[in-house]
């Protein structure tokens, strides 16, 4: 998994309180739960105004590849046979092909959109890269409305999010 830089709270800090638009503060949450026996996977989640907006796990990928018929047994019975295959799956199919992500791509997303310019943010292919740099405070109404012109490209989801941060003022 990416490293996520510093503590979660130090993480969640800089994502609600120092880089999220003034507009958004306190109408969007992220969280982050870790469980023992989950091998050091996470669940990310992201809440706007109070409900889930999007949760990033490989339960919820696995769960959406096995609800689009994308693995190979699709009415999997025990936990063998439901992650059966997951990898293979999750290989063939790149992050801008779908619209659910692993705590792993959340994770590398935001090392990605840490590191790097909110123009490089905007202009990547990456959903989840994407999904943090419109709520970004350094993005503008140009930016923005730049933006409105590749939405198209990417999943439901990035759709929401930009209306969010349109309306939001």
């Amino acid at each position: 998994m990416a490293k996520i830089l510093g503590s979660w709270s130090a993480m969640k800090h800089y994502l609600e309180e120092e880089m999220l638009c003034e507009s958004l503060r306190g109408r969007v949450r992220y969280n982050c739960t870790a469980y023992p026996n989950m091998d050091g996977c996470k669940i990310f989640e992201i809440y706007t105004d109070g409900k889930l907006f999007e949760r990033f796990s490989w339960e919820t990928v696995n769960s959406y590849f096995i609800k689009n018929g994308l693995k190979d047994n699709n009415e999997p019975r025990g936990r063998l046979e439901y992650w059966d295959g997951f990898h293979n799956v999750l290989s063939r199919i790149p992050p801008e092909k779908r619209s659910e992500y692993t705590d792993n791509e959340f994770a590398s997303a935001l090392e990605f959109y840490r590191s790097n310019p909110i123009k490089a943010s905007l202009a990547s292919d990456n959903p989840v890269i994407v999904m943090f740099a419109l709520l970004d405070r350094r993005c503008g109404k140009r930016s923005l409305k730049e933006f409105e012109k590749k939405l198209g490209n990417f999943p439901e989801r990035i759709t929401e999010i930009y209306k969010l941060r349109i309306q939001s003022g």
